[in-house]
């Protein structure tokens, strides 16, 4: 129950202070350093020329290495610590530059802000940040519908996964699902050159996130203004998201606002026919994202509470 407490304590730090500028600066940020290693062994040993039988165990061995090394620091760390309540705190304080509550909501907002003044072009360059379709193809709507839905999957794999693990299993946990989620995020994607190198790392993040992704979902529902909408949503078309854990949240959110998510969108790279979540609803504004903000807010409120009341249980 300390870990819980650990991590309600992380993500409070987090929505006060976010990640300072100034830290970044100095000494960047524990993902970076996590990138910055996955980057090395991809370019060591995803190799063209080896088949894709070879390249598959590779990238394997690198995600468990990768995953493993990051668990092992966690662990270390944690085993110098006697978990008295000072001792929560000061793993919460550790654990706080793993949790992206603060930033996520200033993302999401900077999309919001000119939006809703009417500056099409810089909302379309604050979503550019948050999602990888072409932003030069979005209208009003469809910058709209890109920022509920980045709100709706990263809530998930940005902040309750790695919490949720670290309920679990304090900061090897924690730790060790931000090593999952860089690795899918870097080597994950269906592109020639991590067809099978990043088919691991794909696959453990699916797993990672399968719990988180449904409890993100559920903790949208519960807040809705109209839960049974939110709920019926979530029932209905969850499945239908190319994701197996996306769509979770996202039809959650698409029913707890009354809008219409997903759906076909261009990328840079070309376009892709996606179904809609939540069709036959409204296209969503700039005034929907302020409403998911604060379905967001409220969400996070009740989780880190939850982890305050099972620290004391």
């Amino acid at each position: 129950m300390g870990f819980a407490g650990a991590m309600a304590v992380a993500m409070t730090v987090d929505a006060l202070l976010g990640w300072p500028n100034a830290l970044f600066a100095r000494i960047g940020h524990p993902v970076t350093w996590l990138g910055r290693l996955v980057n090395i062994l991809d370019i060591s040993f995803n190799r063209p020329i080896d088949p894709p039988g070879v390249r598959r165990i590779a990238g394997a061995a690198v995600a468990l290495f990768v995953i493993g090394v990051s668990a092992g620091i966690g662990w270390a760390v944690q085993a110098a610590l006697a978990f008295e309540w000072s001792r929560i705190v000061l793993l919460g304080i550790l654990a706080w530059p793993l949790v992206a509550l603060r930033s996520l909501y200033d993302h999401v907002a900077a999309v919001a802000n000119p939006l809703q003044s009417g500056d099409i072009a810089a909302a379309r360059a604050a979503v550019a940040h948050i999602v990888g379709r072409d932003p030069a193809a979005l209208d009003e709507a469809g910058i709209a519908r890109a920022a509920i839905e980045s709100l709706a999957e990263n809530a998930s794999d940005g902040i309750v996964a790695p919490v949720f693990w670290g309920a679990l299993f304090g900061l090897p946990g924690i730790v060790g699902y931000k090593a999952i989620n860089t690795l899918d995020s870097m080597i994950g994607h269906r592109t020639m050159r991590h067809e099978s190198f990043g088919w691991a790392a794909a696959r453990i993040d699916d797993l990672a996130n399968f719990i988180p992704a449904r409890l993100t979902g559920f903790l949208c529902v519960v807040l809705a203004t109209r839960p049974s909408n939110a709920l019926s949503c979530m029932a209905r078309d969850a499945r239908r998201h190319r994701s197996i854990n996306a769509g979770w949240p996202e039809a959650a959110m698409a029913g707890a606002l009354g809008v219409r998510l997903s759906g076909p969108r261009i990328y840079h790279g070309g376009t892709a026919d996606e179904p809609w979540l939540n069709e036959g609803a409204r296209d969503p504004f700039a005034a929907d994202i302020r409403q998911g903000l604060r379905l967001y807010v409220r969400a996070m409120v009740l989780l880190a509470g939850a982890f305050a009341i099972l620290a004391f249980a």
